[in-house]
């Protein structure tokens, strides 16, 4: 268990529910799910999903910390906004979704090797190093994100979608070297660090 976690988990014990109110994005949402189901209906993968979406706000209300936050669910969430769209008291879910992820990833509960988490630091490393993705780079650290022998069968597989990317001017080899980025991208790195200094202070006061 990290520190983090262990202090959260100290400070909210006994109410999990309010610590999702506190700590994840829309959380107070979370108690006007009357449990109608309409959610998980609407997802396209809700039959893939190991706690649908409306089974999770019952298990965050019966304080079953450990079983939401270990859990890759939240994880299968498109931001399609199906859910949203349709559910009857407006509840914010796909926000909550990736709220629970984002959360349990910052206390270092994510699922060893869980694949979308891999995709979002990916992309997010790639995205903060100059402003601007790197088609090139991010696409072969996608492929092989998971060893060198499955990446190169996900390389052959994509070939022709990587052709086709180059033709349009989507990709280009020259982005090996560098790529395009932001006109300033030490001032980027500075809000960036801003940003995360403002978070891990908030966080430490609310472990406090």
């Amino acid at each position: 268990m990290s520190e983090l976690n262990q202090q959260m988990a100290e400070k909210y014990k006994g109410n999990f529910l309010k610590e999702v109110e506190d700590n994840v994005e829309e959380g107070e949402w979370v108690k006007m799910c009357m449990q109608c189901g309409v959610c998980s209906g609407s997802c396209p993968l809700g039959s893939d999903w190991e706690h649908p979406p409306q089974e999770l706000f019952m298990m965050i209300r019966a304080n079953k910390r450990d079983e939401v936050l270990g859990t890759d669910s939240m994880w299968n969430c498109t931001s399609c906004y199906n859910c949203i769209a349709r559910c009857p008291r407006g509840v914010q879910i796909t926000h909550i979704m990736h709220g629970l992820a984002h959360y349990a990833k910052k206390l270092g509960l994510t699922p060893k090797n869980q694949q979308t988490e891999k995709f979002s630091q990916l992309f997010w490393d790639n995205l903060t190093k100059k402003g601007r993705v790197n088609e090139l780079k991010l696409g072969l650290s996608l492929y092989f994100m998971n060893g060198f022998g499955e990446g190169v069968k996900v390389a052959m597989k994509n070939q022709k979608l990587g052709m086709a990317m180059m033709k349009a001017g989507r990709m280009s080899p020259m982005e090996i070297a560098g790529g395009h980025g932001v006109k300033d991208p030490s001032g980027l790195q500075k809000m960036l660090n801003k940003a995360q200094e403002l978070e891990d202070a908030r966080i430490r006061g609310e472990a406090s």
